[in-house]
């Protein structure tokens, strides 16, 4: 009798066994790729996918049923190059490009708005806020990084009159220190990765509000959505592509709509 019983059991777990292992069998093996150096929305660190679209994804991912999805961080221009192969099945944040980037289709449902903005130490927007770009900054240095191209044709006809003064420097941070150090009055780029960077800066106590002032946004040049960016070759190695992106874009909406989107952008400009 207690050798039946036995048996039994070591039946019953055996078929859960089996049961567990067809399930997680049943999973679709999905490889999403991710810009590598893109800080703070999309970088990698310790050899791991981090950043905020990162951050989004990953609780999205979390809620996709049918599927064990990786993200893997790579060199931006290697991952188009996947994508334009049909190498690579999805690659973020690209901005919208369909004329320039034919092999990518379709593009997720909007993931977040990356606003351009230009801030400045408050001295300079108290009397005004400046909200007419560029004609309220007239007179004024303006920071940007090296290679920055998003300024406008009528921006750049504007600097040619010596309207506006432009000096650059490598990178966030060190625009930012410009900025502090009073040797600009204003400086343009990403506003979330203005602010990122300021909390940075506030941990390592290199800025400090009540000695160096206050730094406090101006106009909004511009604005353009995030996307993750499907190919559109190769697809018979991507059959599940329909039902991904239906069930992914479905649970992006959800995100947006219910705060969650803004929350996680908001735990980087404020407590990262």
């Amino acid at each position: 009798m207690f050798i039946a019983v036995m048996k039994i059991k070591a039946l019953v777990l055996a078929l859960l066994v089996t049961a567990a292992t067809f399930n997680a069998q049943a999973r679709i093996p999905v490889i999403v790729l991710a810009d590598d150096s893109y800080p703070p929305y999309s970088y990698e660190e310790n050899g791991e996918a981090a950043g905020i679209y990162t951050d989004i994804l990953l609780q999205a991912f979390q809620q996709m049923t049918g599927y064990d999805i990786e993200i893997h961080p790579i060199p931006w221009k290697r991952g188009l190059k996947q994508l334009e192969l049909g190498e690579g099945f999805a690659l973020y944040p690209p901005y919208l490009r369909k004329e320039t980037r034919p092999y990518i289709d379709p593009y997720s449902t909007p993931i977040l708005a990356e606003k351009l903005v230009v801030v400045c130490r408050e001295e300079f927007l108290i009397d005004d806020n400046r909200a007419n770009w560029p004609e309220d900054y007239k007179g004024l240095t303006i920071g940007r990084n090296s290679g920055f191209e998003s300024f406008t044709d009528h921006f750049w006809s504007f600097a040619q009159q010596n309207k506006i003064k432009i000096e650059e420097a490598r990178g966030n941070q060190l625009n930012l220190l410009k900025l502090l150090k009073k040797r600009i009055p204003c400086y343009v780029n990403d506003k979330t990765s203005i602010f990122w960077g300021l909390e940075k800066l506030k941990k390592s106590g290199e800025y400090k509000p009540a000695i160096h002032g206050k730094v406090v946004q101006g106009a909004v040049l511009n604005s353009e959505w995030g996307y993750i960016g499907y190919t559109n070759r190769g697809l018979d190695r991507y059959p599940f592509k329909k039902d991904f992106i239906e069930k992914l874009d479905s649970i992006i909406v959800q995100m947006r709509n219910s705060g969650t989107i803004e929350n996680i952008i908001n735990h980087y400009i404020y407590t990262q």
